[in-house]
Parts: structure tokens; sequence; C-alpha cells
């Protein structure tokens, strides 16, 4: 009996790897690809911009609600399926039915499915494995991600090249197909409802069993998840700008080769999702045994010295090589920052709504990052964008050396505490 227990969670991590895996693909829906493809259709540049912002609207305005329901309810598969449908029907229907309307809806969609995905897997991952296996479940997560981030953008490219624009989008409906069955395959009785949201049971006077849930003024008093939500805003705001100020500086350096422009930008991508792989297993595993502060310091510390390090190199190989350190700092934020707030959430049943309210902020400093940034490099060139940003982020690094200090309880170092 035991056996069969074991060999059935086996199946649901394994089920897990490949939902996080085909995620990679559909919870960006068609990205980047989207702007190239409205411009070969004759697409006026206003209009893409209007279009292209569609999914970052929805995906802010959806975030904390997507939290909150996924809190809320018990059969948290089907939202992921909802979603993963949802997702693929629109960049199914750009394809076949390329007008404004079609394509600002599925943006839309996608956005909408984009901030449900996250706290979705979060949920899935504790009430499965329990709070003393999160922490390695966490890093699987994201390297199963960053894994199906590399697969995704070689198929893109090979579809897009040997066969069409089009079939790119069809790709991702193919892989949301993937995610819907890969969810199904997941039992939801081995999922817990009171640890998936973050929640302890406890006992009433009468002998009952319950779980308490946090009123939000409570969480809004938790003087360090405010701080750690400021934090991650900074970290954010001066990430954010990063990648983009290289895809610019790598233009200027090419001029009109277009296509060396397009590989180097793609080189960049490429090397930090792979470096984010093992950097996320690492991360994981070490969230255990070093816990979380030094981990986050390292991935905030690494952001400063990458942005300084952006200013002395004017060759792609040198913007690739720094890059990597991207890897590095958003490989382990990515597992960590789920980590801080499953500690600091902890027995709230508030846990995927801070995630999803976390989400909403710091997308909204990534914002305006691009605006500030742009303003700086517009009037004083590229080196006081990099070097701007680099002081943003030494400032975010001391807030959180000087403010959070250490998250992990002492139920990460024993056996589960799944109930």
């Amino acid at each position: 009996m035991v056996d069969r227990r074991l060999d059935w969670e086996r199946r649901d991590e394994r089920a897990l790897d490949a939902l996080n895996f085909f995620l990679a693909d559909v919870r960006d829906g068609v990205g980047p690809y989207l702007s190239s493809f409205l411009k070969t259709r004759g697409w006026d540049s206003g209009v893409i911009g209007l279009v292209m912002s569609a999914t970052g609207i929805a995906k802010i305005a959806f975030q904390t609600p997507a939290g909150a329901l996924i809190d809320r309810v018990r059969e948290r598969r089907l939202i992921v399926v909802a979603a993963a449908i949802l997702v693929s029907a629109g960049c199914a229907s750009i394809a076949v039915f390329p007008n404004p309307t079609i394509v600002i809806s599925a943006q839309m969609f996608t956005g909408m499915g984009a901030a449900v995905f996250p706290p979705a897997i979060a949920a899935l991952s504790l009430g499965l494995v329990g709070r003393s296996r999160f922490t390695r479940r966490t890093g699987r997560n994201e390297a199963f991600n960053h894994l199906g981030n590399v697969a995704a953008a070689v198929l893109a490219g090979l579809v897009g090249w040997y066969v069409s624009f089009e079939a790119m989008f069809i790709l991702v409906a193919v892989m949301g197909v993937g995610c819907v069955v890969s969810v199904l395959l997941i039992r939801e009785r081995d999922i817990d409802p009171a640890l998936a949201r973050g929640a302890d049971r406890i006992k009433t006077a009468d002998g009952r069993e319950t779980i308490r849930i946090a009123a939000i003024g409570e969480l809004l008093r938790d003087r360090r998840l405010m701080a750690f939500a400021i934090a991650v805003v900074l970290f954010h705001f001066s990430n954010a700008a990063m990648l983009p100020l290289v895809g610019q500086k790598v233009a200027k350096l090419y001029g009109d080769d277009s296509n060396a422009s397009a590989a180097a930008m793609s080189a960049c991508v490429v090397a930090a999702q792979l470096v984010m792989i093992p950097v996320s297993i690492a991360a994981g595993s070490l969230a255990r045994s070093w816990g979380r502060l030094p981990l986050m310091a390292i991935a905030f510390g690494i952001l400063p010295i990458r942005g300084y390090l952006y200013t002395l190199t004017n060759t792609s190989a040198g913007l690739v090589a720094v890059q990597l350190l991207d890897g590095i700092g958003a490989g382990t934020l990515g597992v960590v920052g789920v980590l801080v707030i499953a500690d600091l959430t902890r027995g709230t049943g508030r846990f995927n709504l801070m995630q999803g309210a976390l989400s909403t902020v710091t997308d909204l400093g990534a914002s305006l990052s691009h605006a500030t940034t742009g303003i700086v490099v517009s009037k004083y060139g590229y080196d006081a964008g990099f070097l701007t940003l680099a002081a943003i982020a030494l400032v975010a690094f001391v807030f959180l050396v000087t403010t959070i200090g250490e998250t992990r309880g002492g139920e990460d170092a024993g056996g589960s505490l799944r109930v």
C-alpha cells in the first residue's frame, strides 16, 4: 500500500514537471513574435503598440484577483485548464483571424492566463509536497520552466523559419493542450487544500478542525512582508529595462544587419535561460541549508554588478557574457522569492493572494523602469542608463539585507508537516 502511494506521488510530481515545461511557451503567448507578425501584415506601429500593451494591462489588472481566487477555490487544476484553453484559443485565433478586435481580445486572454499560472503552480506544488519539500519542488519547477523556455525558443525559431509565422501561434496552442493533459494527470485527492493556500489546520473548542484566514489588514501590518514587497519592486525596477537596453546597444553595434542583431539577442536570452536551469535546482536545495537571506543577497547583489559591467563592453560576445549573470540573479530570485512569500504568509491562508499582489506591484515597477530609463538614455546615453539601473539595484540590495532578515522557519529543517 505504501509503495502504491509513493508511486502516485511520483506520478503527480512528474505531471507537475511536464506542466511547468509546457507552460513556458503558453504563459506569455506569442510574446515578442506578435509585433513582427503584425508588421508583416502592414499594421500601423501605433496600433501594434496598443495590441502589445493589452497583455500587460490585463495581467496587472488580474493578478491580485487571480491570487485571491486560487486561495478560495478547491479545484485549482480546473483554473489552470481554463487559463490554458483561453491562451491557446486566443493564439490560434490570431493566426486564423488577424483583425484588431480578435488580436486585442487574444492578448487580454493571454494576460489573464499569465496572471493565473504562477500562483496556481505554487499552490499545486505546496499542496502536493508539503512545506518540508516545497523548497526543492520550487527549484525543480523553475528548472523545468527554464528548460521549456529554451525549447520553446528553439521550436518557435524553427517553425517560423521553415513553416510560417502563423504556425508559431498554432505551436502555442499545441503546448496548451500539453498543459491541460499534464495538470489533469495530477490527482485532486493528493492536493492538500489547506496547505495549497498556506493555511494551518487548527482545532476549535468543540474539537472540530478548521483553518484560520487572516484579514487583509493583518498582512498589510506585517513589516517584513511590506519590506520584501518594496525590495522586490526595486529589484524589478532596476532589472526590467536592462535586457531591452542591451537589445538597443546590440542594434547600434550591428547597424542595418537585423539578422546579426536578432542572433545576438537570441544568444543573450538563451544563454541566461540555460544558466537558470542549474541555478534553480541549486537554489531549491540550498534554500534549506543556507536559508533564504543569503540566496536573496546573492540575487540582489549580482544586479548592480551586472548593470556596471554592461558599460565596460561594446562587443556582442561581452554583452552575452554579462547577461549570464542574469541567469544567476533571476534564476535564484525566481525560486527564493516564492519561498519567502510562503514563509511570511504561513498560517494566514493568503499565500496566493500575496503572490498576486506582489506580482502586481512588481510589474508596475517594471513598467516604470522602461519609461524612466528611456528618458535617461535619450538625454545622457546608454552608459548613464545602465549606471542608473545599477544604482537603484544597489539601493535594493542594501534595503534587503538591512530590513528583512531570515524568513526560513524550523519546519524546513525537519520532516514533512503535511496534514
